[in-house]
This record gives C-alpha cells, sequence and structure tokens, in this order.
C-alpha cells in the first residue's frame, strides 16, 4: 500500500477520534455523558442524556468529520479520501482522545456515504436519500434507533451493490456495515428480548 494512504489513513483516525459527544456534554452541560445512558459517545446517547436537540448536533458534527476528511483528501485520488474517511469510522468508536471507548459508528459512515453519494442525482437519491428515509420511518415507528441505524445502512449496502460500479467501494462499505452491526450486538440482544430501549428523535 501506498505510504500515502497509510499516513492520511492515520490523520482520518485522529480526526474521527474526535469525540463531540463528549465536549458538547462537558463544554456546555458540564456532564460527561459516559457516566449516564448507555455510556456511549454517540448521538443516540448524547440526545437521551443532553436532550432531544443534541442527537441532531452530535449526528452533524460525526457525520462532519467523514465528509470533510473525504472532500479535503479528494485531490490525493478518490481511494485514498474513501480510506482515509472510513479510518474516521475506527477513530470514532476506538477515538484515541477518550481511552479507546467511543460510539458505534452510525453517523460517520452516514457522513461518509453522502461524500461517495454526491456524485450525481441518482447516487444521491439511491444510496444516500432512501436510506435516510428508511432511518427516519423506522424510527419514527419503533423509536428503535438501533434497528433504524443497522436497517437503514444495510440497505445502503445493498443498493450500492447493485448500482454503484467501483468494487473498492463496495467492499469498504460491507467491512463498515458489518463493523456497525457488530457494534450493535448487544442492542441485537435486547431487541431479541424486547428489552431495547426507545428513544423520541422527532
Amino acid at each position: 500500500m501506498d505510504f500515502k494512504i497509510i499516513l492520511y489513513t492515520f490523520l482520518g483516525y485522529l480526526v474521527g477520534s474526535i469525540p463531540w459527544a463528549l465536549v458538547i456534554g462537558k463544554l456546555f452541560y458540564n456532564t460527561d455523558i459516559r457516566n449516564y445512558g448507555s455510556g456511549n459517545l454517540g448521538a443516540t446517547n448524547a440526545g437521551r442524556v443532553l436532550g432531544k436537540k443534541n442527537f441532531y448536533i452530535v449526528s452533524v458534527l460525526d457525520a462532519s468529520k467523514s465528509l470533510l476528511v473525504y472532500f479535503l483528501l479528494l485531490s490525493q485520488g478518490y481511494h485514498t479520501a474513501l480510506f482515509a474517511a472510513a479510518a474516521v469510522v475506527i477513530g470514532h468508536c476506538f477515538p484515541i482522545f477518550s481511552h479507546f471507548k467511543g460510539g458505534k459508528g452510525v453517523a460517520t459512515c452516514a457522513g461518509l456515504l453522502l461524500a461517495v453519494s454526491v456524485g450525481s442525482l441518482k447516487t444521491f437519491l439511491l444510496q444516500f436519500l432512501l436510506p435516510a428515509i428508511i432511518f427516519f420511518a423506522i424510527a419514527a415507528i419503533t423509536k428503535y434507533i438501533s434497528l433504524a441505524s443497522m436497517t437503514a445502512f444495510t440497505s445502503a449496502v445493498i443498493i450500492m451493490w447493485i448500482f454503484n460500479g467501483d468494487l473498492a467501494t463496495k467492499i469498504v462499505f460491507t467491512l463498515l456495515c458489518l463493523f456497525v452491526i457488530y457494534r450493535h450486538r448487544e442492542n441485537i440482544q435486547r431487541l431479541l428480548n424486547h428489552k431495547e430501549n426507545k428513544v423520541n428523535i422527532f
């Protein structure tokens, strides 16, 4: 692998390690959200602990990490930008700045999905907007954010395998999808046992 890709991938990991949920909690609420709710540094727990609006604030900030890394590095080559932005997801889940305990990667994956989908109206509508609609529909009906996240991201990957022509993109997003599902393994168990916590984000 090119040294440049390795370097930018590491930088992507560092950017992903910025724990926005922790920053917002401590800066504006004097609260360490790791001590409340699920303890995760993600948008869902931020919304649960700090208030509904912070679900959206943290979601946008976390998504912006992968989105910005992708577009800042696009001039270095598409695959360089793709791999570096994918590393943002790893950094978000295992952040070096907060003892390697972060979120579950949904928002950062969404940011990267948006980044690779804006090339044409077709890819934007199919790869990003349709899964986003699926997410909000399931979240509104069931109040299970974990279920909405996994279903929406899985649908995005399936659509990508049908309509996206770049093999590396499909492989990267498939691996990210499997990783996100793995990160939700405890949620899956609670869903099966009908014990998953409901969160109203509307």
